[in-house]
């Protein structure tokens, strides 16, 4: 699949606290990986150094899980203030390192079966001129999303908790989904981690 990933960034955020679980949820060991080099190997893979990872809580510790892969970190230090100030932290980055890029994907980094082959399928939506690519997974549509370049200034106008489902839903006619079953797997507690174990 042929796909101008050198024009399309991507977006981990990694700045929460994860107060459900009671320690970082982006350092949870998965198959022998932590969540977030998981995602952003992956990430990395797909984008070249276009990849953004937001920090916040414990950042220290976030920064140096991918210190040694080329992408950027950047600091939120209002991420206590919700989702929407680390998108509008990433999406200034991004424009402000890569400004012709021609759109971004945003990701999490607590769903521990996101694939190379999802993100290329976003990508491969975003090249036939669509504007948002959502993932498909249970009966809702969600992260990874890409957003075309046009819609950076309602990004970056989101507030508190909002994220990126709100353009999402108010957008649903420019939407295109990419199916991704296990993208119902996140981790916000405990026993969420010890299933992951378990069934893995």
């Amino acid at each position: 699949m042929e796909t101008r990933q050198s024009s399309i960034g991507i977006i981990i955020l990694a700045a929460g606290n994860s107060s459900r679980l009671g320690e970082p949820k982006q350092l949870l060991l998965f198959q022998h990986k932590t969540l977030l080099r998981h995602i952003a190997e992956i990430a990395v893979e797909i984008a070249d150094q276009k990849v953004i990872v937001v920090t916040g809580s414990s950042a220290a510790l976030i920064e140096n899980e991918v210190s040694k892969l080329p992408c950027q970190t950047v600091f939120n230090g209002h991420w206590l203030d919700g989702m929407a100030s680390s998108i509008v932290k990433g999406i200034t980055a991004l424009n402000e390192s890569y400004p012709d890029i021609s759109g971004c994907i945003i990701a999490v980094s607590d769903q521990p079966f996101v694939t190379a082959e999802i993100f290329q399928n976003l990508i491969a939506e975003a090249n036939t001129g669509t504007a948002i690519a959502a993932s498909s997974y249970g009966d809702t549509l969600g992260t990874p999303v890409f957003f075309s370049k046009s819609y950076f200034d309602q990004l970056l106008q989101l507030k508190g908790s909002e994220g990126a489902k709100k353009l999402i839903l108010a957008h649903q006619s420019n939407v295109r989904t990419v199916p991704f079953p296990l993208g119902t797997v996140d981790i916000d507690t405990q026993e969420d981690y010890k299933n992951l174990l378990k069934d893995s």
